[in-house]
């Protein structure tokens, strides 16, 4: 089998999907609402909550490991959680059913001001909708990162940042994690901008 034509193939389509997600001034718009929830949670004390299935979940504790870490230099720690903790997952799974795994947790962690982003390459994932329309009920700011034309979770959310071209999971998620570091350089700089010396 020959690598090279099938990885320059895949790497040609993920700077295509980039290149269609920055031909719209949608797309930048929505970026830039989300780094301003952002600011806007942090900066009144409020935090951060994330979810998402598979790789989505893995995205999502990205997120919150940035802000409690650190992403580029030392400051602060942002309140921020993934609801992805496995027994936690599991428990509500077994007493609730798995639609109620992220929304129960949005019920018991989320406050008024807090942000929930809401991850899901289709759109149409059950618990993250619940998610989202649970954190809608309860005053929390709502952003979805989304594929395959957002689905009904884009109607769900505050800011709905929607991958456009992608028919594919992976290629979705390679644009998720863009807009993530893009977000949290973008807020941090207005959080922390000790943090960056240009």
């Amino acid at each position: 089998m020959e690598f090279r034509p099938i990885i320059e193939r895949a790497l040609s389509e993920a700077r295509s999907t980039l290149d269609a997600f920055l031909g719209d001034p949608r797309n930048r718009d929505a970026v830039t609402a989300f780094a301003e929830a952002v600011v806007a949670t942090a900066s009144a004390g409020g935090k951060l909550l994330s979810c998402g299935n598979g790789g989505s979940a893995s995205d999502a504790i990205h997120l919150a490991s940035e802000w409690t870490g650190r992403f580029r230099d030392d400051r602060a720690p942002v309140a921020a959680l993934a609801l992805t903790d496995a027994a936690t997952l599991t428990c509500i799974a077994n007493d609730y059913g798995f639609d109620q795994v992220f929304a129960r947790q949005v019920e018991a962690h989320g406050r008024p001001g807090d942000l929930l982003v809401a991850i899901s390459t289709s759109g149409l994932s059950t618990n993250v909708i619940e998610a989202a329309q649970t954190a809608r009920r309860l005053g929390l700011r709502t952003v979805g990162l989304l594929g395959r034309g957002g689905g009904k979770v884009a109607s769900e959310v505050d800011v709905a940042i929607v991958v456009p071209r992608a028919t594919t999971a992976d290629r979705v998620q390679e644009i998720h994690i863009q807009i993530i570091h893009a977000v949290i350089e973008a807020a941090e700089r207005q959080l922390f901008p000790g943090s960056y010396a240009d």
